[in-house]
């Protein structure tokens, strides 16, 4: 599963390598009824933001969402995913040319592609 969650950091951030970062806050609950809809926000008070990634470790595509920022931006995004299996969703933002990380781990008790 790293291998499949690095290949798609890969894609579309161009690199794998993001420090942790606490200026990133993801809501999504711990425990998700139905892994067909989870809705997850991911908000940071970081400056130069240019894209926000969202991935969900336990599917077999992790990539779910990118959100690109114009300048000005606020970069606070929401949106509902699907979950294959437990696991960490990952946001990954791209501010002033780093990567930054944060994750969270959700448990799915309803299995939402397909399950």
């Amino acid at each position: 599963k790293r291998k499949r969650v690095d290949d798609a950091m890969t894609a579309v951030m161009g690199a794998t390598s993001a420090a942790d970062s606490d200026a990133i806050q993801i809501k999504a609950s711990d425990i998700a009824e139905n892994g067909a809809v989870v809705p997850v926000s991911i908000s940071t008070d970081m400056g130069g933001v240019e894209s926000i990634a969202l991935l969900s470790a336990g599917n077999n595509t992790p990539l779910v969402a990118t959100f690109t920022m114009g300048d000005g931006g606020i970069p606070d995004v929401s949106t509902r995913i699907k979950m294959a299996n437990t696991g960490d969703v990952i946001a990954v933002v791209k501010a002033d040319g780093k990567l930054h990380t944060a994750k969270k781990s959700v448990k799915v008790t309803i299995g939402g592609c397909g399950g």
